[in-house]
């Protein structure tokens, strides 16, 4: 097992999320300064607006990225696991998702009512593009390898979460 995986098994989200896999694309994910490392921890003030995101690969390459919460509404009790928060697919190699990608869904923040929740990015590298594709109707019970196989995705090829939990109203920038 590669050392880019292991964060992924201890954290839970191989498994609650994806299935074990290789990465084979690189990912990097940034709320302002600050870089997203496997089970860093960032504040929901600091995540209101959506990251920059850097994925390698080439121009004629498409990626689709997935972010979820697989502990709403409680990690003890995740009844609407997963609630997706962001959605962009047909995102050409090489670019920042926000910038290029076709957005699903639009980006919201993490607000995690009650203990530490795991948010996960989830980088897919697709066989064609997506094309038409309709809005979820709920944000809650999204099935990130129902998605990936619905649209023969296949396994995915980087992930990166991030730990966050409800800040004291005093505390919040």
């Amino acid at each position: 097992m590669s050392a880019s995986v292991d964060p992924l098994v201890v954290g839970r989200v191989i498994g609650d999320v994806v299935d074990m896999f290789v990465p084979t694309s690189n990912m990097s994910v940034y709320y302002g300064s600050k870089h997203v490392t496997n089970g860093c921890d960032i504040k929901p003030s600091v995540a209101v607006n959506p990251p920059k995101i850097t994925i390698s690969g080439h121009s004629d390459e498409l990626y689709t990225l997935i972010m979820t919460d697989p502990d709403a509404p409680s990690p003890s009790e995740p009844t609407m696991r997963e609630w997706i928060h962001w959605l962009v697919v047909d995102i050409p190699g090489g670019t920042n998702p926000s910038l290029r990608g076709k957005e699903i869904l639009s980006y919201v923040g993490p607000r995690p009512p009650v203990g530490i929740h795991r948010y996960v990015f989830v980088l897919f590298q697709q066989k064609m593009p997506v094309g038409p594709i309709e809005q979820p109707d709920l944000r809650a019970n999204f099935n990130t390898r129902l998605f990936a196989a619905h649209f023969n995705m296949g396994l995915p090829v980087a992930t990166v979460y991030f730990n966050a939990q409800k800040e004291p109203a005093s505390k919040r920038r």
